[in-house]
């Protein structure tokens, strides 16, 4: 229980605070407020469409205020911030202010035309919905009110309470007090009711020329980075060491084969007899006449086997 009282406490503070600016800061735009609190103190931000009015000459207007809000309303150490309104335009009290100063100017014979063309500024710069209330002897001695409206504005519902602007004010004029109620709908806000249908990309394929193929090929080409000079891979290196070894090899047999020629060796004697031998004719003529008769018998002996 103790949160939630502080909650409404600070609430009401910031109400009682609000009064007192919209009092006090009469004809000078005001919007509307922000309280926070920081751990120094609080910091009250001040929205208006007139920022220089509420600073003042060498900001006399801001100490003013600081001093009520210090001693009045017991806010520790209080900051002031003036900011200033966009687009007023679009701002229910700051435009429920400006049509007060248009009735206690002209009067109130032409509160019909004050009401349409503050509904027209509304809707041009992008309202929604706009409604304008006045309440008041306007223009008999009887009271009544008069609305102005135009566009879409909900009157129920979370839009209703929760995103709809208002604006209220008060002037005095000869025939008594004339009360001014401003309701509009910014723009920029999804309403529950609307539905949005979703656009599929159209993406079109179109065929490409060879002559424009080769230009973007050469275009790649171009910008791709160049390979550095590549290093001689192990594998490399092992086949040329092993082929060296090869050589050294082969040179070391060749060097033992001559040396070996060189001592007459008798291996290389019979081999130089192998190669002397005769062949063919000069063979059978140096065979003798027994080898002959033993010939001749196996071939007769062969031939009988095959008879049989």
């Amino acid at each position: 229980m103790v949160v939630e009282r502080k909650f409404i406490k600070d609430k009401i503070r910031e109400y009682v605070v609000k009064e007192y600016l919209i009092d006090h800061l009469n004809r000078v735009g005001f919007s509307h407020i922000d309280i926070q609190k920081t751990p120094v103190g609080y910091s009250v931000i001040i929205y208006s469409s007139k920022p220089g009015l509420i600073v003042g000459r060498k900001g006399i207007n801001i100490k003013e205020i600081q001093d009520t809000l210090q001693n009045r309303f017991k806010l520790e150490s209080p900051v002031i911030d003036v900011r200033e309104v966009e687009n007023p335009e679009l701002d229910a009290q700051i435009m429920a202010e400006r049509i007060g100063l248009q009735l206690s100017k002209f009067g109130v014979s032409r509160f019909k035309a004050i009401g349409h063309k503050a509904l027209e500024r509304m809707i041009e710069c992008g309202a929604i919905g706009a409604e304008i209330k006045i309440a008041g002897k306007v223009p008999s001695t009887r009271a009544r009110f008069w609305k102005f409206y135009g566009g879409y504005l909900p009157k129920c519902g979370d839009v209703a309470i929760n995103m709809v602007k208002k604006g209220y004010n008060t002037v005095k004029l000869k025939p008594g007090v004339v009360g001014i109620t401003v309701k509009l709908l910014p723009p920029g806000i999804r309403m529950p009711d609307q539905i949005y249908l979703r656009e599929q990309p159209t993406v079109e394929v179109k065929e490409a020329k060879p002559e424009e193929v080769e230009k973007t090929v050469e275009e790649i080409k171009a910008k791709m980075p160049k390979k550095p000079k590549s290093q001689p891979e192990v594998s490399d290196n092992i086949s040329e060491i092993e082929g060296r070894e090869e050589k050294a090899a082969i040179e070391m047999v060749e060097e033992a084969v001559e040396t070996m020629v060189a001592q007459k060796d008798p291996l290389a004697e019979s081999d130089s007899e192998i190669e002397e031998m005769p062949d063919g004719e000069e063979f059978e003529e140096t065979l003798t006449e027994e080898n002959k008769e033993v010939l001749d018998k196996n071939a007769e002996n062969a031939s009988e086997e095959k008879q049989e």
